[in-house]
């Protein structure tokens, strides 16, 4: 069975791309073709991704769309021939489909062996996710593959040894995955204890975001665990006393906890208005995510509320009001 991931709203690093109700997207933020008008005209899209400055949509009849920096071929027409994909992601600037019988197709950056021919065998892939120039695939036993860049072990053989996977998050150089016990195993760079073996003591995990160089879990009790690094007090011990949380969103070096009563807490770095409490006064809220230095929430009116580093636009009041995008639940669909 896929481990199909449906998004409504995504953050690439200094671009935004939300899915309407209609099918269409809209984008805004930075713009180096990566919100060119003809990508609005896409109809019939189910499912959205972003890398650095790429974009990518999935339609309905299985196919993919591409938009946005060609300079490592994230965005080749090679790659719009593709059909029965389920999922897809991207890194920094590659990406990887999923298709229906579980294998995968790569595109884009390839210093770092991300599309290595190899990894192309893989069957009975169920979820895929990517970092900078890594990726990782959860394969339907429960075990992980890795490739790409492994310069921070990221692809350290070791670790396919884990069993009973449920699912793969990424940050830029390091995984974790999340175990069916509701324990997490995390390798690649540790040199911010991203890795560090302390933090397999966790239990009753049921999400986990990454960011640059930390990493945020979320609890089945509605409490949150962060490690990693804390030079912008992305570990801040006050954020550990949160309650009643039901999603978890990382940017380069901050965060954001979704509350049970629809309102947002933020962490981290601040140089950019990251976590301005102001914002912290948002209700209503069914979703968040998170770009570099900025963050978006998804309103239960189908609206968004930006905020944060908006050197690019990303958080322009204009794209405050963007009307009927597409709520998860309108697809049953899982937000993370």
């Amino acid at each position: 069975m896929i481990n199909k991931k449906i998004h409504t709203v995504v953050c690439g690093f200094k671009h935004s791309v939300v899915l309407l109700l209609n099918g269409t997207v809209q984008c805004w933020g930075y713009n180096s073709k990566q919100c060119d008008p003809v990508h609005r005209t896409f109809t019939n899209v189910v499912d959205i991704a972003c890398g650095s400055n790429h974009s990518v949509a999935l339609m309905s009849d299985g196919t993919i769309q591409c938009w946005g920096s060609t300079v490592d071929n994230q965005c080749n027409p090679v790659h719009l021939t593709f059909t029965d994909v389920v999922q897809v992601d991207c890194g920094y600037n590659h990406s990887v489909a999923l298709l229906l019988d579980g294998t995968l197709r790569c595109w884009g950056n390839n210093k770092n062996n991300q599309l290595n021919p190899v990894h192309l065998r893989f069957t009975n892939a169920i979820q895929v996710a990517c970092g900078y120039a890594h990726s990782v695939a959860l394969i339907s036993d429960g075990t992980v593959r890795c490739w790409g860049d492994g310069g921070a072990n990221q692809c350290d053989p070791v670790y396919l040894t884990f069993m009973d996977v449920i699912q793969v998050v990424c940050g830029d150089y390091h995984s974790v995955a999340i175990l069916q016990d509701g324990s997490i195993r995390c390798w690649g760079d540790n040199s911010k204890h991203q890795c560090d073996p302390i933090h397999r003591t966790f239990t009753d995990v049921i999400q986990v975001a990454c960011g640059w160089s930390h990493s945020v879990a979320l609890l089945a009790d509605g409490t949150v665990r962060c490690w990693g690094n804390c030079y912008w007090n992305e570990l801040n011990p006050v954020y550990l006393r949160f309650t009643n949380v039901i999603q978890v969103a990382c940017g380069r070096c901050h965060s954001v906890a979704l509350i049970s009563d629809g309102t947002v807490r933020c962490w981290g770095n601040n140089h950019g208005n990251q976590c301005d409490f102001v914002h912290q006064t948002l209700t209503n809220v069914i979703q968040v995510t998170c770009g570099a230095t900025y963050s978006v929430a998804l309103l239960a009116n189908g609206t968004v509320r930006c905020w944060g580093d908006n050197r690019w636009n990303q958080c322009d009041p204009v794209h405050c009001t963007i009307t009927n995008v597409m709520l998860p639940f309108d697809n049953n669909c899982i937000l993370w």
